[in-house]
């Protein structure tokens, strides 16, 4: 299956709800823990896949990069907004205990990163939002990721806080609120650009190379 036909693929069955995905459950129990939840007025962002932009998703409107502050890895602020403004950055939320869509996510985002030229590796900003911050401290967080980013020019940067700011951000960023803990999250993982805004997505069926090919894509609009 091509990545664009995949795209399409996931921008469907986003759309029709499925927008959250229970890490380490099949298909079936996905559906069963995602269907019939009402967001109310968080105004999660529509996605769609007719265009052949990009390898990931293409997003039907564009996601302004989000406003919110929250605590990072050394315990200090972190600005998200004024932080990453004008620079490609990847956006995820995700929990440190998931066994699967988490770590596989962050290793396919440090293998782009190595694919990229290393200039444009630099620029990179990655930025982890736990979904699960009564568990994931700054330290639990800076662990975690210093299993990715070790040997990348950029590190990556792991941000927790209060359980309300952190409901906050994933609103603001547009994807579905985290349930279950924090087990039950979105997939996507956003790319920014130096408009700060988002034209593509990637998901579980997206490859480290779709992510590398779009960041150069982004980088060079």
């Amino acid at each position: 299956m091509t990545a664009p036909v995949r795209g399409r693929l996931a921008a469907l069955l986003l759309a029709a709800g499925l927008g959250l995905t229970a890490c380490g459950s099949d298909d079936g129990e996905q559906a069963a823990a995602a269907e019939g939840h009402d967001h109310g007025g968080g105004a999660v962002a529509e996605l769609e896949g007719p265009g052949d932009d990009y390898a990931g998703i293409d997003l039907r409107d564009p996601f302004q990069r989000p406003s919110f502050t929250l605590t990072d890895t050394t315990g200090a602020e972190y600005d998200f907004a004024s932080a990453t403004a004008g620079k490609p950055t990847l956006l995820f939320f995700g929990y440190t205990n998931c066994p699967d869509i988490c770590p596989t996510t962050m290793a396919d985002v440090a293998l782009a990163l190595r694919d990229v030229d290393p200039a444009l590796a630099e620029q990179v900003q990655v930025v982890f939002v736990t979904t699960d911050p009564g568990f994931d401290t700054p330290q639990v967080l800076g662990e975690y990721l210093g299993r990715f980013d070790a040997d990348l020019p950029t590190r990556f940067v792991g941000l927790t806080g209060a359980q309300e700011v952190v409901d906050q951000a994933q609103l603001s960023a547009g994807v579905p609120l985290a349930e279950d803990d924090g087990r039950l999250h979105s997939s996507l993982l956003l790319l920014y650009g130096a408009d700060d805004e988002a034209h593509v997505a990637f998901d579980a069926g997206n490859t480290s190379r779709d992510i590398a090919g779009d960041l150069e894509t982004v980088a060079g609009a």
